[in-house]
């Protein structure tokens, strides 16, 4: 099911861009650098032992580029990773602290765009993968797996120009997003437990951006 919509996806930006018309704004390409906060909405069903995830938030630097195919239809590629802790909490045998794992989740939006004077406002939706990986499995656990994942993106945000060229950004973005995680805790538990884990972050940022 993911492999279809991930091609329905893909199709469908290609048809955008075969019949784009000619772009009426003086430029084609916009880059941000945003500073953002991934705030996870997570949740898990933890076989054996119960209980649930805590999963730290994260501020990081994130760049994106923006091409636009008119004046109001665009295509976002954005690009970050981040590091979260993660703990296994409530669980039969208490807290478990399951160290930490970088996530590399680039998504490409597809964004309608409204033109005003001097602020442009946009949605967007999309798709999501994201990748796993220098997971730290932590002082319990012998090993964490995580499954990568793809999910779809939601996002709202306004440019503000600052002259021709320059603008500030203000975005909001959120990811629906489930991994399976396998934790081998053979020498603390004496047993291998599997989680469905859903992450669902929101993603808010504000940047400074650039166009050409």
């Amino acid at each position: 099911m993911k492999k279809i919509l991930f091609i329905l996806f893909v199709v469908l930006f290609a048809n955008f861009q075969l019949n784009a018309q000619e772009n009426e704004t003086n430029y084609n390409w916009q880059v941000r650098l945003r500073g953002i906060a991934v705030i996870p909405n997570e949740s898990a069903t933890i076989e054996a032992i119960g209980g649930d995830v805590a999963i730290s938030n994260a501020f990081v630097p994130e760049l994106d580029f923006t091409y636009f195919f008119n004046k109001n239809l665009a295509v976002e590629l954005i690009l970050g990773t981040t590091r979260h802790d993660v703990k296994a909490v409530s669980t039969a045998v208490g807290d478990i602290d399951l160290g930490d794992v970088w996530l590399l989740p680039p998504t490409l939006t597809l964004q309608y765009h409204l033109n005003t004077e001097t602020v442009r406002p946009y949605i967007g939706a999309g798709l999501n993968y994201t990748l796993f990986y220098g997971v730290d499995e932590g002082p319990v656990a012998d090993d964490v797996e995580y499954d990568s994942a793809l999910g779809f993106a939601f996002q709202l945000g306004f440019d503000f120009d600052i002259n021709d060229r320059w603008f500030l950004n203000l975005d909001a973005k959120y990811i629906l997003l489930n991994t399976d995680v396998t934790v081998d805790a053979t020498s603390a538990l004496g047993a291998t437990v599997g989680a469905d884990v859903d992450i669902n972050p929101f993603i808010a940022g504000f940047g400074l951006g650039y166009k050409f």
